[in-house]
């Protein structure tokens, strides 16, 4: 499905100095807009590397814990 939408002419130009080689105006709107839709990115990774990258979020998460513990003793005198 696809909509129509109007641009003015300054913002056609602006779109159109974005647009690469071989694209459609709608992947430069979507590249420039830079989200993704859970659905494009569901499955890129493997259950194992999912597995590591969680472990490292939670690695990551216990560190910024305890360096913030640390600077609140440090402020606190401790």
């Amino acid at each position: 499905m696809s909509k129509s939408i109007r641009l003015s002419e300054d913002a056609y130009e602006r779109l159109a100095a974005h647009k690469r080689e071989g694209e459609t105006f709608s992947d430069v709107v979507l590249r420039l807009a830079g989200e993704r839709s859970l659905i494009e990115i569901a499955g890129i990774l493997s259950d194992d590397e999912a597995d590591a990258m969680r472990a490292a979020v939670e690695e990551r998460r216990a560190r910024r814990e305890e360096d913030l513990e640390s600077v609140a003793d440090e402020m606190r005198g401790a």
